[in-house]
């Protein structure tokens, strides 16, 4: 039997018995040990929505997304049920001592959500894969797509809905080149601006990806026994180059994030501000610019969450959570823009129970509001039940 063989027969047998422990370790290979991780889950949702439920193909009836909540008569109220497993994942890593003493790492992880069909929900529930990291990471440095440096993900609560405060947090993932020195992080990272232009009817969304120059961040963290204090800044290129109009503008924003202990429990907490943040925040419910002629008018927006998780004892804990977005939109272009989301707030709170350290059944009630520039809003209520297993 071939060397390449036999490596090959000792990581599938490793691989299996990892299966059964649930250890996170495959198998290591020369000097490569070889890493898998994930987990399945189970979500089933009952959704009632004051305006009437979005279509059944709509990303926010698999999770919350603030600018899929309905508005308008309160009249059409329409309670829908949902029931998937599109937030499973798996994910694969290296890593490989050099010659030189260093190490290189590798990762990539695979979901089902937010992705194409693929399917359909009467026979196969077949969903596409879609890719949520791929990076290498090498002295400090990080090449590929993950988190943002502008986001703090150790600030995210514990929620059934796949983020959880959605509308307060920064959430993105992406292509980057990152440098890691101690407690400071810069990246360069990939550009997209969503504007808002005049097409026939107001408030069209036109996404482009011309900008001349990358986004970039800078993140200082605080570590210490009392829990963690991130702060991080982006500045960016906002562009709009169309149809013979060639218009840009500066976006910045600041991000203060971190979690305090309190015994077993715990407090997390973000709060965001900047001009033209866009699709940094809230799963961009507020675009990031307008379009006035010839100029970019960015919107301001101000953005944040608070979570408490208490633990009752080894195996019950519940997370409560407020979230909430505010747009400062200019009125005066409400003739290009049309009726903008103004505002957008959440309140939620769940109970989880893990039997066993990997496996958590939860249930989760959540409260969603949003409101137009006009004062035209809706609101969601959900009850999520979810089983997760990690391994």
């Amino acid at each position: 039997m071939t060397t390449k063989a036999i490596a090959l027969k000792t990581l599938t047998a490793t691989a299996v018995l990892c299966a059964l422990t649930a250890t996170a370790q495959a198998a290591t290979i020369g000097g490569t040990d070889v890493t898998y991780g994930g987990y399945v889950k189970l979500d089933a949702m009952w959704s009632d929505y004051s305006a009437g439920a979005p279509a059944g193909t709509s990303v926010g009836r698999d999770f919350y997304v603030p600018s899929t909540t309905p508005v308008g008569n309160d009249d059409n109220s329409d309670a829908v049920f949902d029931m998937h497993a599109r937030e499973s994942r798996f994910n694969f890593g290296t890593a490989t001592l050099l010659d030189n003493g260093k190490t290189v790492k590798t990762h990539i992880e695979l979901d089902f959500l937010a992705s194409a069909p693929g399917g359909n929900e009467r026979v196969s529930n077949s969903y596409s894969p879609r890719i949520r990291h791929a990076f290498i990471s090498y002295d400090g440095w990080l090449f590929g797509q993950t988190w943002s440096n502008f986001q703090n993900v150790g600030a995210l609560p514990e929620a059934l809905d796949f983020i959880g405060p959605a509308e307060g947090t920064v959430f993105v993932r992406q292509s980057q080149i990152k440098y890691t020195t101690g407690a400071w992080s810069f990246s360069l990272e990939n550009p997209e601006s969503t504007i808002t232009t005049f097409d026939n009817k107001a408030g069209v969304m036109a996404v482009t990806d011309d900008a001349s120059l990358p986004d970039f961040t800078a993140r200082y963290t605080h570590k210490a026994d009392w829990g963690n204090f991130v702060v991080a800044a982006l500045a960016r290129q906002l562009t709009y180059k169309v149809g013979g109009v060639d218009a840009d503008e500066t976006s910045f924003g600041i991000s203060a994030s971190g979690m305090v202990k309190f015994g077993e429990d715990n407090l997390k907490f973000m709060l965001t501000q900047g001009k033209g943040l866009g699709r940094y925040v809230g799963v961009n419910v507020a675009h990031g610019a307008v379009l006035n002629g010839n100029d970019l008018d960015a919107i301001d927006s101000t953005s944040g969450f608070i979570a408490y998780q208490h633990k009752w004892n080894s195996k019950w804990r519940s997370t409560f959570l407020y979230s909430f977005f505010s747009a400062d939109n200019n009125t005066d272009l409400l003739s290009i823009s049309g009726d903008p989301t103004e505002s957008s707030q959440s309140y939620s709170a769940n109970i989880l129970y893990s039997p066993v350290k990997r496996l958590t059944f939860g249930a989760e009630f959540k409260h969603a509001e949003r409101e137009l520039e006009s004062g035209v809003d809706g609101d969601m209520e959900r009850l999520q039940f979810s089983v997760k297993y990690a391994f």
